[in-house]
């Protein structure tokens, strides 16, 4: 979990005008931090709920990251602040037993269950009872969630009340990159906070920065999102492989994707369907280097293809059978592009 250092430095440098911004115009004790997946909406809530904490913010209002306060916040220590994510996230942010949040009496801390990518209302009780309790450290008590879509609608309902009515100097950051999946009730309740996508240049100085190579390639592939194309770098997705995957797809190479999680590689097949459709109308492609393209000049053939590969993205976490299912796809799509292709279609 990223935190403000003591030296000032935010975890995300494109964050600095949003966050500052964030801070000098909140007028509620709920904030929606909005924008498209993997641009630092988990981080912009941790900075806006350690910047309330701080005991000597900035002229700014932008946490000191040397207070006490701070150093209980980078520690993941601090008796006033909350976040609660779904159990299959806890893993990947870095995040164990101890940093779970409040427990009910007699609540077993391991379950042989898959983890929920849901947080369910048995969190949100128990955040009530934390919210309850008067702030350790007098400046405010913040729970942040993460991502807010991910709260089931009996969770949902049971934050209602306390976002309506908040006791004490309790204060709300819901992250989230898809908004118009929460309950209406729930937004309203919030006040907006965009965020969009960092300027170009400044991604891939981060990128560089962190070992990624040829950082423009990925986060052309990532649609403008930093976060992930580090991700797929970590993962072991190359430039080179990316580039290759028309070409590869064209000549229905069916395992090119077999190393690939089902819902990344459907998405990255959509990626390729979207190309496609965009070049054989005129347009420039979004995730792909023209010439990386085949010259598609039948729209129609990739609107079915998209189209396919939209109802195989509902099931992506538990397909049936992944090798089959990716076989299918690159099939049909090998299929489909030999016909948008043909010059006479």
């Amino acid at each position: 979990m990223v935190s403000i250092k003591e030296d000032g430095a935010l975890p995300l440098p494109w964050l600095a005008a949003p966050l500052t911004h964030a801070l000098q115009q909140a007028r509620s004790h709920a904030l929606l931090v909005q924008g498209p997946e993997g641009v630092g909406q988990l981080e912009m809530a941790l900075a806006l709920a350690q910047s309330w904490l701080c005991e000597a913010p900035l002229s700014t209002g932008l946490a000191c990251g040397r207070c006490v306060s701070c150093h209980l916040f980078q520690s993941r220590s601090h008796p006033d602040f909350l976040l609660l994510v779904p159990d299959a996230l806890r893993e990947s942010l870095g995040l164990d037993a101890d940093d779970a949040g409040p427990a009910k009496d007699g609540e077993a801390k391991a379950s042989k269950s898959k983890p929920s990518r849901e947080i369910k209302v048995d969190a949100v009780r128990a955040m009530l009872g934390f919210a309850q309790v008067t702030a350790a450290r007098g400046r405010a008590k913040v729970v942040v969630l993460f991502p807010a879509e991910s709260l089931n609608t009996v969770a949902a309902n049971a934050l209602l009340k306390t976002l309506e009515e908040p006791t004490g100097l309790l204060r709300f950051v819901l992250a989230s990159s898809a908004p118009e999946s929460l309950l209406p009730t729930i937004r309203s309740r919030c006040q907006p906070v965009p965020l969009g996508l960092p300027p170009r240049e400044q991604a891939l100085a981060w990128l560089a920065e962190r070992g990624v190579a040829s950082p423009d390639v990925l986060l052309d592939a990532c649609g403008g999102r930093p976060q992930q194309a580090l991700q797929w770098s970590e993962d072991g997705i190359a430039a080179k492989t990316w580039l290759e995957l028309p070409r590869r797809i064209a000549r229905n190479e069916t395992g090119v994707l077999s190393d690939w999680p089902v819902p990344r590689a459907i998405e990255a097949l959509q990626r390729l369907a979207t190309d496609l459709i965009r070049t054989a109308h005129g347009a420039p492609s979004a995730y792909f280097p023209r010439d990386a393209l085949p010259a598609a000049r039948n729209p129609d053939a990739m609107q079915e293809w998209a189209r396919i590969l939209r109802d195989a993205a509902r099931h992506a976490e538990h397909p049936l059978n992944a090798n089959l299912l990716m076989e299918s796809l690159v099939g049909q799509g090998q299929r489909l592009m030999r016909v948008a292709v043909r010059k006479d279609a």
